[in-house]
């Protein structure tokens, strides 16, 4: 096995650690704030709809926190349709919604590179000579 190939796999651990721990931080942010953000954004329809899977056990808490930042982190379309509330998404508290996007953010760019490394390790440039 090549030092490159090593390399990759290396950083796809890594990649799949960070993932896991991005789930991790998302499933306590969803058992300890869910009451407070389901409360600050109680007028947004978008939100609403989802709020039953607060009662689906941990996969629910995880698809409503995952919902609950992907509208914070991408408004505009909830807010043309009207199912955002723009004076829920004005009042909703600045570090709460900086966390909820960063995590966003952060498990999309992960989410791309473990793609990116396994199109990398399958393709012929790691292959040895």
């Amino acid at each position: 096995m090549s030092s490159a190939a090593l390399i990759v796999g290396y950083l796809g651990v890594i990649v799949v650690v960070s993932l896991l721990i991005g789930l991790a931080i998302a499933l306590h942010m969803a058992y300890t704030q869910i009451d407070l953000i389901l409360g600050c954004l109680k007028n947004c329809t978008a939100i609403m709809v989802r709020a039953p899977l607060k009662h689906g056990g941990p996969w629910g808490r995880l698809l409503l926190i995952g919902g609950i930042s992907g509208v914070l982190t991408f408004p505009n379309s909830y807010l043309k349709r009207g199912e955002l509330c723009p004076e829920d998404l004005k009042n909703f508290p600045i570090m709460l919604k900086r966390k909820l996007v960063v995590m966003q953010w952060g498990i999309i760019v992960l989410m791309i590179s473990i793609v990116l490394l396994a199109l990398i390790g399958k393709s012929d440039l790691l292959k040895q000579s």
